[in-house]
């Protein structure tokens, strides 16, 4: 049955991921942002990166979100990753323009959402799609590369204040979840948790990885996956993201290994990030397609998979179709 839209400003109605998981089995993810919007001719050459079309032309960010609905995910990431308060801040707007944009990331992917599930999905018998609200680490902010490097040297007192009002926004603005994600060590994870669970807030935590086994700041997968399963009951996932695709079987057994809590795996295209220039270089991993490996990821235990950087709706597609095809061998 389909929930009927209202809005999720304060303690209303928020969608379940284990109502989405109960309708699909396995979900799919949306895939970059980033890469939807140059897609649709934008650029990026400055540290709000996303946040910038976020403020400036947040009907790009819908046509995104509806363009990977379309494509097939049963949940979408926020513009919010690159959008901070002192980010936008140190960009020339106001305390209180930088939280209107924040949490103008959730209205807009509700927007889209609504005019989706009205017009399309009800024919398709898709599921309400999850709103996950995006929360990139510190290194983000610092637009340097440093999620994939870790090691800030700030004190936990920064990271805190950091995190603690986007999530906040993002959550009061009706996320359905907060993601907190491309996080390079268990320790910055601790706090975003801690952060969460004092708001009441369900969540998940998606690491950055330097392989298949750590995070890029040296932590083992594993202990992160036993630390996170204690004592924080709206912890309702673990993942992996924008890691080359080849670590992605590797990250999904070493995080099985120290929890029963449903596992993600949104890969990059396995290509390189270079924080002077803000482009991706590199080979991608082309032994295989997408969907080759998706398939692999499913089979080896994820419950979720899409895409992060240098990824399209062309990848979401093939996710999907994979995701399909699983499901239709197991009840034939």
């Amino acid at each position: 049955m389909w929930p009927v839209y209202v809005s999720q400003r304060g303690n209303e109605m928020r969608v379940k991921l284990q109502d989405v998981l109960a309708q699909t089995g396995r979900m799919v993810i949306d895939g970059s942002m980033g890469t939807g919007l140059e897609l649709l001719g934008c650029t990026f050459k400055d540290a709000l990166w996303t946040a910038k079309v976020l403020a400036e032309e947040p009907a790009k960010v819908k046509q995104v979100h509806l363009e990977y609905f379309r494509a097939g995910a049963d949940c979408g990431i926020t513009c919010s990753y690159q959008a901070t308060i002192p980010g936008l801040m140190a960009h020339g707007y106001s305390e209180a323009e930088a939280e209107e944009i924040i949490a103008r990331s959730v209205e807009v992917f509700l927007e889209a959402r609504e005019e989706w599930c009205r017009v399309e999905a009800p024919r398709l018998g898709r599921p309400y799609p999850l709103c996950l609200g995006g929360c990139g680490p510190y290194g983000a902010y610092l637009a340097d590369g440093s999620e994939y490097r870790g090691h800030y040297g700030v004190s936990d007192e920064v990271l805190r204040e950091f995190h603690q009002r986007r999530a906040e926004l993002l959550w009061e603005a009706g996320a359905d979840l907060l993601l907190f994600e491309t996080e390079p060590s268990l320790h910055e994870a601790l706090i975003e948790a801690e952060i969460a669970e004092n708001l009441g807030a369900d969540y998940w935590i998606s690491f950055s990885c330097k392989d298949g086994a750590q995070t890029n700041e040296g932590d083992q997968l594993t202990e992160c996956a036993q630390v996170l399963s204690k004592d924080h009951p709206h912890l309702q996932m673990l993942g992996v993201n924008c890691t080359p695709p080849r670590f992605m079987t590797a990250a999904i057994k070493n995080l099985q290994t120290g929890t029963r809590l449903p596992l993600a795996v949104y890969p990059n295209s396995g290509e390189v990030y270079d924080a002077v220039t803000k482009t991706w270089h590199g080979v991608t991993d082309t032994d295989k397609t997408f969907g080759a490996y998706a398939r692999e990821w499913f089979q080896a235990g994820a419950t979720a998979v899409g895409g992060c950087c240098q990824t399209a709706a062309s990848h979401i597609i093939q996710v999907t179709k994979v995701r399909d095809q699983l499901q239709l061998q197991e009840e034939t």
